[in-house]
Formats: C-alpha cells, structure tokens, sequence
C-alpha cells in the first residue's frame, strides 16, 4: 500500500460575492477562502470584476500564501468577485489548472470556480475540440466553461441553463460575469453550496462557515438542481429540467470533509459526528482504559464515544496545528513524510493503558498503520482502533480522494485482517444503516457509493483504474 502513487482526486471550496457597491470584493473571498481552507491546500485563486474588466489572481499554496505581501491588494475594487481552493480533480497539480478559470467569449468577460468531478470530460472535450475549442489546461472546469459559453449565444443564463443537462457527475459551480454572480448545484446535490447575505451583499459558498468567517447570515442551502442568479434586479431562481426524484448528497461531507460547525442540508455536521461516535460506543464497544481520537476530525466523535462508555477521553496524539491534512496532500509520499511533523504521541497519557483510538475513515492505512506504531512505541498496552464510518470497498469517480480499488485498504479484506496490516488489537467499523442514522437531520438522501458501490453514476462512465485485487 506504501508503494500506491495514483493521481489522487479530491474535494475543493468555492466562493463568491455578489455586492451592492463597489469595494473590497477581494477581501470578502479571501475570508471565505480562508474559511474552507480545509477543502483544497493545493492552489487558490480570486477574480474581480471591474468595470468591464474581470482582473485575477492566483497561485500555488495556501490562500496567506498566495495573496501574501500585496497580491491582495493590488486586485481591484468591483462588485463581483469569486475564488477557489484547489486540490486535483480532473487536471495534475500545476498553476496552469488552478482556478477561477477566466476568459473572453461570446457574454465578454466570464470566470468560473467548481467544486467537484464530471464523469464524461473526454466526451465533452472531444466534442468541443472538433468543433475548434481550444483549451489552456487539462481541467474539467475548462470544459464546463467552454460548453456554457458556446451554448449562451450571449446571454450566459441561456449558456449555463443549456450546459448543466450535458454535465454528468458532481459539481458545485460559481460563475461571474462583469454583471451577473450564478451558483449552480448539480441534479443529484453531490456537492454542498450554499446562499447568505450581509446588509445587501449577497454570498455563495461551499460551507456555511465561510459564511460566519465574513459575517453573512446564512439564506439557505442552493437546491439540487438549482440554478441561482443574483445581479441587479436581485436574487432569481431556475431548476434544470427533470431533476432526479432521489438526491445523493455526498456522505462523506459529514465524516471527513466538511468543518465541524457547518450545516450542511440541515444537518448540522458537529451533530453528526457526535452521534456517530455515541452509536460506535454502542454498537463496537471493547473495553479499554482511555479512549482518544485521531486530531482534529475525529476528536468530536472521540468525546461522544467516552461519554456513551464512560470511558475517559484523553489526548492520545497532540497535533502540529501547522501542518496540513494529511488526506489532501498531492501524493502519497508526501502524506507519509507530513504525518512525521504532523502529530506525536503524549507518552505520560498512554504509557501501560488500554488504548482506544477513533478515526472518521480509513482509506489506504498507511496512515493509521503509523499512527499504531507510534502508540504502541510510546507504550499503550492494546491499541484497538474504531472507524465512525463503514469500510471503502469501492473507488468513488466523484471527486474523493480514491479512484481505484488498489488504493483501498477495505476494498477486499475483514476487519480482522485489516486489524492485522495496521497493527491493531482490533478494528471495527460503524455499518452503513448507523452512519446514515447519525445524519438524520439532512434534508437529503445520500451518495453511499464508496460503501456499497451503488452510485448515481456508472463507474464505468469514468475513465479510471477498475483492477478489482483478487
């Protein structure tokens, strides 16, 4: 599993502000980047229209990084502006792919920023290519575009409204003309987007937290299928034509991507964790002396699961708050070599003690198989290892950050043998029927595919490694 360098493909955080005036648009995405952070650490980007005139940035790095010294500055005032937090979907890790994609077409000025993974990009771009599109990157935010202005005949809600039946897979876009701000949720709600507003400014963003980070008041989650236009006149609302009966909300939003004190779909995603954690208590017991969780998207089902046990909850690992996530590095090497400065092990807390560690998921191993060993180096007697989410037995081709079963620990294997790889006492996992039961409140149905390979989708729609191990 060590060995495993596939191109990785990942989550992604949009944003966008649509205001009343003329002012510091730039500044209100950078906050709202700043806030979905967590989505993409890869590259970043804003644009602002001004003018007549849609002026960008964007670099690779973290958003500090890229708009340190005085990019920031130097972008314009305007009334529109949209940004971008990148990690590799559709497209290799390089400045060429990072978004807002911006260019000249038939509605003038046009930028878009996308959150997600379609599963017919080559289709799309071979078509378009033949009919003498010429494209800059290798991403599928590209494609979009292109389509959605060689369909507009100028007008870019014709564009966008003709475009989004041709897309298939997820997808959460932002799309800004020098007059219009549009979000658009693809059919099936795979992707969060959401609407708030502060004073007369009206925002879009991939998680409500980035709209707490600038002080919008959250309006309401953008409905799937929907397509939301705010310009002068306000704020209008389309539906693409025949939207799915069912939605497939992506699930994982609750047990790894999204921050804790985002309401996604009405679920409130810190709730969610904290009932997984409860039903793990209850379901995949085993004693133990102290129970802990891997830091920081496991710590709030950690506490859940103490307080269900009555197990005490003590700080296993203590966290570097400096380094990355350690999913949403570019390549596996780079993973392993993050965990080293990531996290180390509070000896005076678990020398000699029963160990019970809780993780949202476990994809590859590696990780966990490491964090095992540092434990067990710094002296837990029994280290048993408790997963707030069934196994991943199926690739996901939607934009998550493992596309073929190679890379998946769980793809062929029982717990026990899996306990077995990594070096646990034992391992358990919560079943798909809890896990949905922990998000009860959402107002949609979900996307369980990388549990039960049931898709909205085909996978093989998607060109991707299928070798099933034997």
């Amino acid at each position: 599993m060590d060995e495993i360098h596939d191109e990785i493909h990942d989550e992604c955080g949009v944003f966008g502000v649509y205001s009343s005036e003329n002012r510091t648009v730039a500044h209100t995405v950078y906050y709202g980047l700043f806030a979905l952070q967590h989505r993409g650490q890869e590259s970043c980007g804003i644009a602002v229209a001004y003018a007549d005139k849609i002026i960008y940035y964007k670099g690779m790095g973290l958003v500090p990084d890229v708009f340190s010294g005085n990019k920031l500055e130097e972008l314009p005032e305007g009334d529109i502006a949209i940004g971008h937090v990148r990690y590799s979907t559709t497209g290799a890790s390089q400045l060429l792919n990072a978004q807002p994609v911006v260019f000249t077409g038939k509605c003038g000025k046009m930028a878009l920023a996308h959150n997600g993974n379609l599963v017919n990009t080559k289709q799309l771009r071979d078509e378009l290519i033949k009919n003498n599109a010429v494209f800059q990157t290798t991403i599928d935010s590209e494609v979009m575009a292109v389509l959605i202005n060689s369909l507009s005949d100028g007008d870019i809600l014709k564009g966008v409204m003709r475009a989004c039946p041709r897309f298939k897979g997820a997808y959460a876009l932002v799309v800004m003309t020098t007059d219009k701000l549009i979000a658009v949720r693809d059919p099936y709600g795979l992707r969060p987007l959401c609407i708030g507003r502060a004073d007369d400014d009206y925002m879009v963003a991939s998680e409500s937290c980035a709209l707490d980070a600038v002080g919008a008041t959250f309006l309401r989650d953008v409905k799937p299928g929907e397509i939301v236009v705010i310009d002068s006149n306000g704020i209008s609302s389309y539906m693409m034509e025949n939207i799915p009966r069912d939605s497939h909300m992506c699930i994982f939003e609750y047990v790894y991507f999204a921050r804790p004190d985002s309401i996604i779909d009405g679920c409130s995603v810190y709730q969610a964790r904290e009932e997984a954690g409860r039903l793990l208590a209850k379901y995949c017991g085993v004693e133990a002396d102290i129970v802990s969780g891997v830091p920081d998207s496991a710590n709030v089902a950690a506490r859940a699961y103490s307080e269900a046990s009555g197990i005490p909850f003590v700080e296993a690992l203590a966290k570097n708050r400096y380094v990355g996530r350690t999913f949403i590095q570019p390549d596996q090497r780079q993973r392993e070599n993050s965990l080293a400065v990531k996290m180390n092990a509070v000896r005076a807390n678990i020398k000699g003690k029963r160990l019970i560690i809780i993780d949202d998921s476990i994809v590859r191993g590696t990780t966990m198989r490491k964090i095992v060993r540092m434990l067990r180096e710094a002296g837990a007697k029994e280290v048993h290892v408790r997963v707030c989410s069934p196994k991943i037995v199926h690739p996901c081709h939607l934009g998550i950050d493992f596309q073929s079963y190679s890379q998946l620990i769980g793809a062929n294997r029982t717990e026990e043998q899996i306990s077995e790889i990594i070096g646990a006492d034992s391992v358990r996992y919560l079943p798909v029927d809890l896990l949905m039961k922990s998000c009860k409140t959402c107002k949609l149905d979900f996307c369980l595919g990388c549990f039960t390979g049931e898709t909205p989708y085909p996978v093989n729609d998607f060109e991707t490694d299928k070798l099933k191990l034997e």
